[in-house]
């Protein structure tokens, strides 16, 4: 591996640590409540915040872009309480319906753009190889603030208490490597060890740490796309985690 490699895969794994930090353990209690599709509606509303950013002009205006992205988000994450909490019995099917409504939406705004097509692409499958030091800098801020916030809150009643915390995760995250990406590192380290008694933490953190260094390699290896190589990759590390771990 050369140097310029290296200097495009380090960034990158960063990234994939930092948001293996916060997700796997939001990841974990999504699956104990059994919302899997609160993480794609909450990160699709997040992209929608993103996309009417971009409407608006805001492109070369982070911080603005980054504010409309995170009250989308937490405008979406009190939508979701008020779901679980009036409609317990059927949350996951006005959860998925809540994301096929915002994706459809950011597909409308997007539909007169000419570049709707590439601005679609990132948001699905994110720009992992590119993210520079000022993003892993304020990624690793708010990573900080969400543990400590998640260990004071975590036995909290407050529904919004939880998805609020899960929206600024996934807003920030969504930017950086894109929703799928996003749902993997929720899901695939969670849902491959929710079986196990001891040491579940430990297994999830190493799927999802090797799932990212294997993609990278393999993206630059064969010249694949980073984000979708990172999600197979964690995918079927996961699953044969899932299998060799599974109780006899």
């Amino acid at each position: 591996m050369n140097s310029l490699e290296l200097d495009i895969l380090l960034p990158a794994f960063i990234a994939g640590l930092l948001i293996l930090a916060t997700h796997i353990p939001f990841g974990m209690r999504v699956l104990q409540r059994g919302v899997i599709f609160a993480d794609l509606a909450v990160a699709q509303i997040a992209g929608l915040g993103v996309v009417i950013a971009g409407l608006l002009e805001f492109t070369h205006q982070p911080v603005l872009v980054q504010l409309i992205a995170t009250s989308s988000a937490l405008c979406g994450a009190g939508l979701l309480a008020w779901i679980e909490r009036s409609a317990p019995e059927v949350k996951e099917a006005y959860i998925g319906l809540t994301f096929v409504l915002a994706a459809s939406l950011g597909i409308l705004l997007m539909s007169h753009d000419v570049h709707a097509g590439e601005h679609l692409k990132d948001l699905l499958v994110g720009q992992i190889l590119w993210v520079n030091t000022e993003q892993l800098i304020g990624t690793a801020i708010l990573s900080a603030a969400l543990l400590i916030a998640w260990r004071t809150l975590r036995t909290s009643q407050s529904h919004f208490a939880f998805y609020g915390l899960f929206a600024l995760a996934v807003t920030a995250s969504v930017q950086l490597v894109g929703i799928y990406l996003v749902f993997a590192s929720l899901i695939v380290p969670a849902l491959a060890t929710y079986r196990m008694q001891t040491q579940r933490i430990v297994y999830a953190a190493a799927i999802g740490i090797a799932g990212y260094g294997l993609g990278l390699l393999l993206s630059v290896w064969f010249d694949l796309p980073a984000g979708v190589t990172i999600v197979c990759s964690m995918a079927t590390l996961g699953l044969m985690t899932a299998i060799l771990k599974r109780p006899n």
